[in-house]
């Protein structure tokens, strides 16, 4: 396995085992085995991962976005997506739209991800240049998610419609942006993060979209909420204000599980738990709404909300293992510091186990394809390795 990340950080590439021993045995036993590093890329710009699925179906290749090259870090300032072959560190790039820079640029292109079966991307996209004076520029409620082939022959298909015109939105259309654009391991679905333009009053959400034959004309896919929040401000114990964090946790995207901030019994506070959405796989999508000009969309019948954690200060983003028993998370230990935390998706056995104990903060968590070991990143384990 080969770990790049930008700027040259250096971690240390941590693994642990879940078949050797129990999860409360693994807390007091944790097995560091150091990776060896290899630079791959050595041109002047940024090579920005952003813990997507970077690797090609093959394995041969990553993807990556060049926000931060040019201007600023914004994504509104990303000119192109890119690929690099991991063996020769020949780099291709696969899109690279017309593009305004500055304060205010477009389109911004960026987190980009592979198909697990297919030679292609999809990422971010704003507006293209002739639609500037129209949609404006570039923002997190001004986007939507395009696909190109991975070849580099720069072939395109646009995905989710955005309409903010029409009275009643298009059935199957959303009206902000989608973001950080995630295919389901049998390329099926994609989940994404969502924000509203016309009903801001909303924080961020979670959606899903799918192929489907009342798709609006000209697109890919039919666009769903999977969660309505509550309003900013004016949630009840329990309700949810915002979603984010999510990641598929099953190849065939019945469930997502997400992070949401959800009011505290105490009607005062918040809480920042582990929930995961059951997404029937024959679900109608367009049995959701997809709302007016003043008028949140709702998600399709059929969705069910679960609730896994209360009171833990969750973050980062939640990964589901490959057979989708298991969900791995990044939370607070008693000493704030953030540590690796594993439950059952079903929420069935035991609360969350802890599994790791380290002095330092802990990142980036991801499942091995045998579901048998955990890969994450931990400064401190660096320190070690260079003492031996």
């Amino acid at each position: 396995m080969i770990k790049v990340l930008t700027r040259h950080l250096i971690f240390s590439i941590v693994i642990v085992s879940l078949t050797e021993c129990n999860c409360a045995d693994i807390k007091n036993n944790l097995q560091v085995i150091p990776m060896t590093e290899k630079q791959i890329t050595f041109s002047p710009k940024t090579h920005a991962l952003d813990n997507n699925d970077n690797f090609s179906p093959d394995g041969r290749f990553l993807c990556y976005d060049t926000r931060g090259t040019i201007y600023n870090e914004n994504l509104a300032n990303s000119k192109s997506i890119e690929k690099v072959e991991i063996s020769t560190g020949l780099e291709t790039v696969l899109w690279n739209p017309p593009s305004v820079t500055g304060e205010e640029a477009a389109p911004g292109v960026a987190a980009v991800s592979f198909h697990p079966c297919e030679n292609k991307v999809i990422f971010i996209h704003g507006p293209f240049i002739e639609e500037v004076q129209e949609r404006g520029y570039y923002s997190i409620r001004n986007r939507t998610g395009i696909e190109v082939d991975g070849q580099g022959n720069k072939t395109s298909v646009k995905l989710d419609m955005r309409d903010v015109k029409n009275k009643k939105t298009t059935p199957g259309a959303h009206r902000g942006g989608t973001h950080r654009h995630e295919y389901t391991r049998k390329g099926n679905r994609i989940g994404f993060t969502y924000d509203d333009y016309l009903v801001q009053e909303y924080d961020r959400t979670i959606g899903f979209m799918q192929p489907d034959k009342n798709t609006p004309s000209g697109y890919t896919h039919y666009f769903s909420v999977i969660l309505k929040p509550a309003k900013n401000g004016e949630s009840k114990p329990g309700e949810i204000e915002k979603a984010y964090g999510d990641s598929w946790v099953d190849a065939e995207g019945s469930m997502r599980a997400f992070i949401g901030k959800v009011r505290a019994l105490n009607g005062k506070d918040y809480e920042n738990d582990l929930f995961v959405a059951d997404i029937p796989t024959d679900i109608d999508i367009t049995t959701s709404w997809s709302g007016t000009q003043d008028k949140y969309p709702e998600p399709p019948k059929g969705i069910t909300i679960r609730r896994l954690t209360t009171g833990m200060k969750i973050s980062g983003i939640i990964r589901g293992s490959f057979k989708g028993e298991k969900i791995v998370f990044i939370a607070e230990d008693n000493q704030g510091v953030n540590q690796i935390f594993v439950i059952n998706s079903d929420g069935s056995g035991k609360p969350a186990s802890q599994i790791t104990n380290h002095k330092n903060n802990v990142e980036a968590v991801r499942w091995h394809n045998s579901d048998n070991w955990i890969f994450y990143i931990s400064k401190e384990e660096r320190k070690k390795a260079a003492k031996e």
